[in-house]
């Protein structure tokens, strides 16, 4: 009988081994896992911020080389579909240059600049310029006929500082 105790102990022992092996290697693989994950996640934060540092630091940089030009305020009749509501509008808007040699070249050019506007928004709709795509298409096509208006000379960017449509 005792012969049969040690042989059942010794079988015991054969079967629990493995499964010890089996336990301890799953735990390896999961903290080999995590670890990895951990460094991966970890790395790409400090290279998001990295990232988000140097456009910063870029966005700053572009900021302080470029120069604000104010246009007075604008009001205009929107163009009324089939002699509907009269409607107008208010826009106040400025352009951002690249220096200040640029500020001056658009001074004497600038009353062609708000003509180029005023013959634009005149023949838009209340409709034109509803949603932000609206406004969008809006800024888009100023900036393209302000460019053309001061050729050779060129705009960065128009910048809204009001619109009222009523």
């Amino acid at each position: 009988m005792a012969a049969e105790a040690e042989g059942g102990e010794v079988s015991t022992g054969k079967k629990g081994l493995p499964k010890l092996f089996i336990i301890i290697g799953a735990a390896a693989v999961v903290v080999l896992l995590g670890g990895v994950g951990l460094f991966v996640f970890l790395s790409s934060q400090g290279s998001a911020e990295a990232e988000h540092g140097a456009a910063a630091e870029h966005g700053a940089a572009a900021a302080a080389h470029t120069f604000i030009f104010n246009l007075p305020t604008m009001t205009v009749n929107l163009n009324s579909e089939g002699g509907g509501e009269k409607a107008f509008m208010k826009l106040t808007v400025a352009l951002e240059v690249a220096d200040e040699a640029m500020m001056v070249e658009i001074q004497p050019r600038l009353a062609k600049v708000i003509d180029a506007f005023q013959v634009y928004l005149r023949e838009l709709r209340k409709s034109d310029l509803e949603g932000s795509a609206g406004i969008y298409r809006l800024k888009e096509e100023l900036l393209r006929r302000v460019n053309v208006a001061i050729y050779p000379s060129r705009v960065e960017s128009v910048l809204f500082k009001e619109i009222l449509v009523q």
